[in-house]
């Protein structure tokens, strides 16, 4: 959440920035005008209460002398009736400037490129060189059927479009993925967790997918609940309302957790396959850290999801978002996208962000710097990684031309030796 303290003070700035992202100068506008209005009416609330505290006085006065009170009585009725209709409107401005502000993006970083759209992302590097294959390769949705280790249909059935059932080896893929990238951010200072799977409302608000987003999650009816969309949600309101010890400094934590999401909006992208599901599986990574450390800690984070593919043996490539197509909370986004064989093209595994102290404003998370003083900490996250979509790449990737599929080297430990898919 932005400080709207700043924003009055360099309106011109928070509109030039903020209209990278899509937002209207009228919304700065109207946000400042709110607030001008939400201080008028505070002002006059202070005025009126010294008044009263004045006529108090004056009544305890003559009742002290014997005097005729009746008047100064009457007087402080009219003002403390005053002051509680302007407290009324003051509380109702307050709450309509949180609201106003609460929907504004975070301001994005002045380094990353500027544009309306993904066309704007940019490269920034290449890791692996893609497979050429000796034949055509099948799309995964294809491979996962045809080895009776993806059931779509029956997924479908059960539950609805962009569910699945996983069998066999499939599921057996699956849990050797996720353990397998579990482990490998361990030796990288994470500490696991298991989260709650579904969080109040509080802590929607925290990371910023509340208010502005209900549509894409699913809500408890008549409870103040939602099934998590990531283990970003839990993992980053672990320290809600809290000071941490600057000690401890950066605070690294990991989480395996399924994610629900409506996907609102994407009515005919992905509809075949693990791309983009209803209800899948990501391991999370979230950091805490001091804002001087956490742009060195997402390149971090970013080398972190990038290792489980080199091990994995997965070509992919690192972009930085645009202005125009990074998420919400995020000043800065790297996403990393594998290589998938049979749409001939990159598509995204992981979206590591620095939302500086964007969600922390709203979680109220803070820390003591060396000087007492209170400081809100920064946040960051990244996917490490989705493991739907790291289960399609491993089965374009490295299936053979009889339909087969060969496990990476690395998670046949995970596999209990099994070296190979067939049908």
């Amino acid at each position: 959440m932005l400080d709207v303290k700043m924003i009055r003070q360099d309106p011109d700035e928070f509109k030039r920035r903020l209209g990278t992202r899509g937002v209207a100068p009228e919304e700065i506008d109207a946000l400042l005008a709110e607030d001008k209005k939400r201080r008028e009416l505070l002002s006059q609330t202070e005025q009126l209460k010294s008044q009263r505290n004045d006529v108090s006085g004056q009544i305890a006065l003559a009742k002290r002398n014997k005097e005729d009170a009746s008047d100064a009585i009457a007087k402080m009725r009219q003002v403390g009736q005053k002051i509680k209709e302007l407290d009324e409107q003051a509380n109702h401005a307050v709450e309509v400037v949180n609201d106003m502000a609460a929907r504004l993006p975070n301001l994005p970083n002045e380094t990353i490129p500027v544009g309306p759209d993904e066309s704007a992302n940019v490269e920034l590097r290449k890791v692996g060189t893609p497979r050429e294959f000796a034949f055509e390769p099948k799309a995964h949705w294809d491979l996962g059927e045809e080895l009776d280790i993806l059931d779509f249909e029956r997924g479908a059935k059960v539950s609805g479009a962009r569910f699945v059932y996983y069998k066999g080896l499939g599921a057996k893929l699956e849990r050797a993925l996720y353990n397998f990238m579990l482990d490998e951010h361990e030796k990288e200072g994470y500490t696991e967790m298991i989260t709650p799977y579904i969080v109040n409302d509080e802590s929607m608000f925290g990371t910023g997918q509340f208010p502005k987003f209900k549509e894409d999650v699913y809500q408890i009816q008549g409870q103040n609940m939602t099934m998590i969309p990531t283990a970003e949600v839990p993992l980053t309101n672990y320290y809600r309302g809290e000071v941490i010890p600057a000690e401890k400094l950066p605070v690294y934590v990991t989480a395996l957790s399924p994610s629900f999401r409506s996907e609102a909006g994407s009515a005919g992208r992905d509809t075949r396959g693990l791309i983009r599901m209803h209800q899948f599986n990501k391991v999370e990574m979230v950091k805490y850290t001091k804002p001087e450390d956490s742009y060195d800690e997402l390149e971090k984070m970013t080398a972190n999801a990038g290792s489980i593919m080199e091990k994995l043996g997965l070509p992919y490539h690192v972009i930085t978002l645009s202005t125009g197509d990074m998420g919400f909370s995020a000043a800065m986004t790297h996403d990393l996208e594998v290589w998938m064989p049979a749409q001939n093209t990159y598509r995204e595994i992981s979206s590591c962000s620095n939302t500086e102290d964007f969600q922390a404003r709203r979680a109220h998370i803070q820390y003591r710097d060396e000087n007492g003083k209170l400081r809100f900490v920064h946040t960051l996250n990244g996917s490490g990684l989705a493991v739907g979509r790291t289960v399609a790449a491993v089965l374009e990737n490295y299936q053979n031309e009889d339909g087969s599929v060969t496990i990476p080297e690395v998670l046949r430990p995970y596999m209990h030796g099994v070296e190979k898919i067939t049908k």
